[in-house]
């Protein structure tokens, strides 16, 4: 990313203050010309344009964080804001909360609404929209203008910040090599579209497990369903046409569908066919039979997340070497009787 020219760097160039070039910018009368049109000069030379909204939070902190996350619905997203929160509230900040409804115009909006100098900083999960589009352009304002921001789960290296994720693609590996141990032979895979970073990245964990099984991968054992309003008639075209003994499901909604659909066929589970869904939520836990699940620990990404947002807002922030981290928390596998 192309190196952002601040106030700092204008006023060590020149061997003048900050609080100098801040003025000659604003053309205040405290200035005098020839100081005023030799700072001016330089900032139009490099493409130095002032951002109130920055020179605000940079002056007066909020100790308000805003979180965008793209479903209020799915367990995953609350544990991962009760994380926030908790962590944010006894570092005495309060949390506004936004959800985008995976749309890309919303989750625009929302960070437009907050970034008026009512927050330090952002946390937030993209939308699906805004993954399907790859048009991160308004995150990359945001973090041009020095406020920080931190992705969560869902998280595009197309934006340098700093990100908290689970590793999808060893769990999903692991779920799959249970299921082969077991005995499973055609193990199917419920997923949404690649353009999703989680998805992508199950996806290869559970081509990962066939290969070092030395079963070949068939797509026709992997069934893609949209994000949102789902029905069960696809998945029952799926169960029909293909005979799976495992599936590995990358939600546990669409694990409970399936297993809703399987079990009307007569089919029993985990003998006939076993199912591991990501998310151990309140479906997972009282759906009959209960779910095995992969557990992402929402609450414990929250709890990185607002630490690391906390920290960026706290310390003198690095111009010319950010050192953005990806934090990577452990998912881990809960059985119950699906498998």
């Amino acid at each position: 990313m192309k190196r952002k020219i601040t106030l700092k760097h204008i006023a060590k160039e020149l061997e003048v203050s900050i609080s100098t070039v801040s003025k000659a910018l604003k053309n205040s009368d405290e200035i005098g010309k020839e100081t005023k049109d030799k700072v001016q000069a330089f900032a139009k030379l490099y493409n130095y344009r002032p951002n109130n909204i920055a020179l605000s939070l940079k002056n007066k902190r909020t100790k308000n964080i805003g979180v965008i996350i793209p479903d209020i619905v799915h367990h995953f997203f609350t544990t991962v804001f009760r994380g926030i929160e908790k962590y944010a509230n006894a570092r005495g900040y309060n949390v506004v909360v936004c959800v985008s409804d995976e749309s890309f115009d919303k989750e625009v909006i929302n960070m437009e609404l907050l970034a008026n100098g009512s927050v330090d900083g952002f946390i937030m999960s993209l939308s699906a929209e805004t993954q399907s589009k790859n048009d991160y352009n308004h995150l990359g304002q945001i973090t041009e203008q020095g406020i920080p921001l931190v992705l969560f789960d869902r998280v595009t290296d197309e934006v340098e910040c700093d990100k908290v994720v689970i590793n999808d693609r060893d769990i999903a590996h692991k779920a799959v090599a249970m299921m082969l141990q077991q005995g499973r032979k055609r193990i199917g895979l419920i997923t949404t579209k690649s353009f999703f970073n989680v998805s992508l990245s199950r996806e290869a964990g559970y081509r990962d497990a066939l290969r070092e099984a030395g079963l070949a991968y068939d797509p026709d054992l992997v069934l893609i369903l949209p994000y949102k309003d789902t029905d069960e008639a696809p998945i029952k075209n799926f169960f029909k046409e293909h005979r799976v003994d495992g599936v590995l499901c990358v939600n546990e909604f669409f694990a409970v569908l399936g297993m809703n659909v399987v079990q009307d066929m007569g089919l029993t589970i985990p003998d006939d066919i076993a199912f591991i869904g990501f998310t151990d939520g309140i479906l997972s836990k009282y759906f009959r039979p209960k779910l095995t699940t992969v557990a992402q620990h929402g609450e414990k990404m929250g709890e990185t997340a607002a630490r690391m947002l906390i920290e960026r807002v706290e310390d003198e922030p690095l111009d010319d070497d950010p050192s953005y981290r990806t934090e990577v928390i452990e998912a881990t596998i809960i059985q119950r009787e699906t498998t």
